[in-house]
């Protein structure tokens, strides 16, 4: 994990235990709602990549996109401008400005939900901050979130520039897994610092041999889920979903035949549909058993009604879902509404996982 979420990761649960109870649960509860955004950003993102929308808007105006276009002749430039790209050329050409603006729109909501959510950051902060409701340290800490939110619109823009290349119709996959994996590390340090604002204090500390392997299969887990994904969005942004669509088999072999047709090898594993695609998959198993393992050796350990064994079942459910969705998706040939929803149950599953793991805090051997 990145050292910004490890950093969020160690915030001082001393501090946060000293707020007021009632700030406490109003701060968390803001968080709250801004994780829930940033998984709303998720799915649109999803869309606008699913739909070929991710294009339309050929200028990158951060303040003054927030408005959308209001009269005929702006519709006509920001259609102009969109036909000089070869995406119009080789997927869209002669579908006219009613067709643009169904891919505009797509793209639009997707820049106005980031902008959108940078407000409903920075006005609360500063209002909790002038009314003395938070600590300096977390006052700086979620700043430092407002600012890697703008960093990230800047990211998701040098990724949209990836796709005015000659001859190319879409965004280059390394772009996609950056801009991917910046908004889930966003979301993660979040979401760590509102369960650390709502429970500061950890559980009584379970000693046994058992909860220790638990934690340790947890990171594990967690490592498991992030790489699963990374390689979910090179499966996304290669388009491997769309080939090989059975399950288990590919083509009638465990492992594609044209697993390591590029060279170097490692090629393959970022440019190659087949071994990309295998690649999501096994990750995906991988992470299933392991959590299947977390769930035997944790479950014996954790009193029912416990928060930790409460988050050990909401995890076993979340990985069932979302191994569905993802053999769902594949055997579907990648229709908007399952791709969408996959993308943004994996940042769910991660969202849980860091449940457990906040929760296993006091656990350890002794």
């Amino acid at each position: 994990m990145s050292h910004l979420a490890k950093a969020a990761m160690s915030s001082s649960p001393a501090r946060h235990a000293d707020m007021a109870p009632h700030h406490r649960r109003l701060i968390s509860n803001w968080l709250f709602v801004l994780c829930f955004m940033l998984l709303g950003m998720i799915a649109i993102g999803g869309i606008t990549r699913l739909t070929g929308s991710g294009l339309s808007i050929m200028d990158w105006q951060p303040v003054s996109g927030f408005i959308p276009p209001l009269s005929h002749a702006e519709w006509e430039r920001l259609f102009a401008l969109y036909q000089t790209i070869p995406q119009y050329h080789l997927q869209h050409e002669g579908f006219g400005l009613e067709g643009f603006q169904k891919i505009f729109w797509a793209e639009w909501i997707h820049r106005f939900w980031g902008r959108l959510m940078g407000l409903v950051l920075i006005v609360p902060l500063i209002w909790f901050t002038i009314r003395g409701m938070i600590t300096r340290g977390l006052a700086l800490r979620l700043f430092l979130f407002f600012i890697l939110g703008g960093l990230q619109g800047a990211i998701g823009w040098f990724m949209v520039a990836s796709g005015f290349r000659p001859d190319s119709t879409a965004v280059e996959p390394v772009r996609l897994v950056l801009h991917l994996s910046a908004a889930l590390i966003l979301y993660s340090a979040v979401l760590w610092t509102a369960f650390s604002i709502r429970w500061p204090e950890p559980q009584p500390s379970v000693a046994s041999a058992g909860a220790r392997l638990t934690k340790k299969l947890v990171w594990l887990g967690t490592a498991l889920i992030c790489l699963t994904i990374i390689a979910g969005g090179f499966t996304a942004g290669t388009h491997a979903g769309f080939v090989y669509n059975t399950f288990p088999l590919m083509d009638g072999h465990l492992v594609p035949t044209d697993y390591a047709n590029l060279t170097p090898l490692w090629l393959n594993w970022v440019a190659n549909k087949a071994a990309v695609q295998f690649d999501h998959r096994l990750l995906a198993t991988l992470t299933a058993l392991t959590i299947g393992g977390i769930l035997l050796v944790g479950l014996k350990n954790f009193a029912p009604g416990s928060r930790a064994h409460s988050a050990l079942m909401a995890l076993g459910w979340a990985v069932a879902i979302q191994y569905a969705l993802g053999v769902t998706t594949l055997l579907l040939v990648v229709p908007v509404w399952a791709g969408t929803v996959h993308q943004t149950f994996a940042a769910v599953l991660l969202g849980v996982m860091l449940y457990v793991l906040h929760g296993l805090r006091g656990a350890s051997a002794r």
